[in-house]
């Protein structure tokens, strides 16, 4: 968990008894009440609203009062009294990068950031919310490591409204890849050596994170997710929306997405791997991703992982946001752990982040 400091950006606060991570997809809206009032973090309660196809498009907000509603039903579904949530920002509007500069001391290195973000960060400086940690901080080198993030005060700014509006009030307002990686690194801690690639592959986009010994270097955004599969099928098979999404999440590899399964698990192929290559050519030393882990509805996928893992040769295996995480009886209600524990990464992590 990185110890980042923006109150508005990433912000963390004492500990509270009840913690509520919210993830406002573009097809579902998921929350997660963690209790930490015990020795083990623990979920009392899993809330899943859907989401129709044109109230998010592309990251964007196209209905606001159809996604306040989808929210408030939600948080009223989980039963927690607490209006406060923790929630996230993501996307193309958020930059997410590993940065080398001068030693100096911590004071000093925040003087200088907007100098030094000026010269990584596509943005407009005076429109931004930055924030960053020093990696090495007790090195001895003349240079050391710095994670950057900056993310467009007009993205915080529309997420807030848009919660406000749902009677909700956010606490912290996090990063999406930071959320990934704290719900990932609570139930796969074995998984922190080494370069690591972690994909949440949701409804529209999927959501890359590289991680080196369990710090994250470099996030993502890859333009292929469950909706353009589902239309591929609608479009190639003549199927309905319903039907094609029922193969999407069947349990056997009907062999009619196996094209789908090939063409979109290419996309995301190339993309981990101009990825890869951008790190190597940046950072010395940086050696192969030893493995690759999948959350997201994408990852249920019947042969989209088996997939991957042949073409990338490496493994590729399923995130599990609950494999480690004590999870309260009836926390779950009426849905199939087996089904919803892989969208649930990004929740659980927002749930934790709260706990620090």
């Amino acid at each position: 968990m990185l110890p980042l400091r923006t109150p508005r950006l990433m912000a963390l606060f004492g500990r509270k008894k009840l913690t509520v991570g919210l993830d406002v997809g573009s097809g579902l809206v998921k929350a997660v009440v963690i209790d930490h009032s015990g020795s083990m973090p623990e979920v009392v309660k899993v809330a899943i609203t859907p989401l129709n196809d044109t109230a998010i498009v592309e990251g964007e907000v196209m209905d606001q009062g159809i996604v306040a509603e989808a929210i408030r039903q939600t948080l009223a579904a989980t039963g927690a009294k607490t209006k406060h949530v923790v929630a996230a920002v993501g996307g193309r509007d958020v930059i997410v990068k590993k940065i080398q500069m001068e030693r100096v001391k911590e004071q000093q290195a925040r003087e200088r950031m907007r100098w030094e973000a000026e010269q990584h960060v596509p943005f407009d400086m005076d429109s931004v919310e930055l924030d960053f940690q020093v990696l090495d901080p007790d090195g001895d080198g003349l240079d050391m490591n710095v994670l950057l993030v900056a993310a467009k005060q007009e993205l915080v700014e529309a997420k807030q409204a848009l919660l406000i509006e749902a009677g909700t009030s956010p606490t912290i307002i996090d990063v999406d890849a930071f959320a990934l990686h704290n719900g990932f690194e609570a139930n796969y801690p074995d998984a922190k050596y080494g370069n690591i690639a972690l994909l949440n592959i949701g409804n529209e986009a999927t959501n890359l994170n590289i991680l080196h010994d369990g710090v994250p270097i470099l996030t993502r955004d890859l333009a292929v997710g469950t909706r353009r599969m589902r239309e591929d099928l609608q479009r190639e098979h003549g199927l309905g929306a319903e039907e094609a999404e029922d193969f999407l999440r069947g349990y056997d590899r009907h062999p009619m997405i196996e094209g789908v399964v090939a063409l979109r698990g290419e996309e995301i192929a190339i993309g981990m791997e101009r990825a890869v290559t951008f790190l190597a050519s940046s950072q010395r030393n940086f050696g192969a991703i030893r493995a690759v882990y999948a959350c997201g509805g994408g990852s249920r996928v019947p042969g989209l992982m088996p997939w991957l893992s042949g073409r990338l040769r490496i493994p590729v295996q399923p995130a599990n946001a609950l494999a480690r995480i004590a999870v309260r009886d009836g926390a779950l209600e009426f849905l199939a752990t087996d089904e919803v524990a892989p969208l649930l990464m990004l929740p659980v992590g927002l749930a934790l982040r709260a706990a620090a």
